[in-house]
């Protein structure tokens, strides 16, 4: 099986790439030459070089393909229009290019994100599949409309929709600020009250995408690829401390309002200095909800899928991996 990856350069692109290799598939890519292709160094992929804004490199890139993983999407904007060509029109190119190039594609698997549902209401009913999407930032209307565009295309197109929840491991830049301060003794958490989220390991993911792409019952289907409990910044602070040998952990509890300041701030920065920012005042939204969580019920149902890679043996695997590479 040839299968094109986008987004292959980044944190979970990468992953994926691996996880197909470890398979025997072709696997190829589309990257501009200039990008950073550090993670895939010395693999045996292949680089079609080209943009998700280039009709012609899009069609040359799928052009022989027996399917296609979209990883691919904007993290960071300056505004609405930033996250909408970065997650919609991204998309819907690839798609366009498919339906007139690849008409006869196996399976287009899209990977969407959690943040299209919005938080969950309480801990033990977290968001599953069947309910309504509801997001409350930027980049989670955009991903929704990215996947209703999916959801379009699965009447000429075998499609498949992941939604991970957080995910951490090797390479991840998102949370590495977080492992960097506990590693100095520090736990950073948000508000007086305990925030729980989803978590996969990277690896985890990559293979749940894969699976999901090659299961016949995933088609036309979307799923939640996440982990089995719900876990609480503080117990990921606690196993992150141990691994890095650190026997005192300072607390530090960072009010709503000012999370919320210093968000709008960063926000305000970025639109006068006219460069994306990960963190602005709907981000901040973002961090104070209490409740990130989702069911993988579906997918285990469904697919067989469970996470391999323990909690603790994952935060372990990560640690490990930011001091060798010196991030810690």
């Amino acid at each position: 099986m040839k299968v094109l990856v986008t987004g292959a350069t980044g944190f979970v692109g990468s992953h994926v790439v691996d996880e197909l290799l470890s398979r025997s598939y072709d696997v190829s890519y589309i990257s501009r030459a200039s990008s950073n292709h550090r993670w895939l160094k010395d693999k045996p992929v292949q680089l079609r070089e080209g943009s998700l804004y280039d009709p012609a490199s899009l069609a040359k890139a799928v052009a022989d393909v027996d399917a296609v993983i979209h990883v691919a999407g904007q993290i960071s904007g300056r505004n609405e229009a930033d996250f909408y060509r970065g997650n919609v029109t991204t998309t819907q190119n690839l798609i366009d290019a498919v339906k007139q190039h690849r008409p006869n594609l196996q399976r287009f698997v899209h990977i969407s994100s959690g943040a299209v549902s919005g938080p969950s209401a309480t801990l033990d009913r977290p968001v599953t599949e069947a309910d309504p999407m509801r997001p409350i930032t930027a980049y989670g209307r955009t991903k929704a409309k990215a996947e209703e565009l999916v959801e379009e295309a699965r009447n000429y197109l075998p499609c498949t929709t992941v939604r991970p929840p957080v995910v951490y491991g090797p390479r991840d830049e998102a949370t590495l600020t977080f492992f960097q301060l506990v590693n100095k003794g520090f736990a950073p958490l948000i508000g007086f009250e305990e925030k729980y989220v989803s978590m996969i390991h990277a690896a985890d993911l990559a293979r749940g995408i894969v699976e999901a792409m090659l299961h016949p019952a995933s088609i036309n289907n979307t799923y939640f690829v996440t982990s089995e409990e719900q876990y609480n910044w503080q117990q990921i602070a606690n196993v992150a401390a141990a691994v890095s040998g650190r026997r005192k952990l300072t607390t530090i509890r960072i009010p709503h309002p000012l999370v919320l300041a210093i968000a709008g701030i960063s926000g305000g920065v970025s639109k006068l200095t006219g460069k994306p920012s990960v963190l602005n005042y709907e981000k901040g939204q973002d961090i104070i909800q209490k409740y990130w969580t989702s069911s993988g019920e579906k997918a285990r149902r469904e697919l067989g899928f469970k996470p391999m890679i323990s909690f603790q043996d994952g935060i372990t695997d990560t640690v490990t991996w930011y001091k060798e590479q010196q991030w810690l």
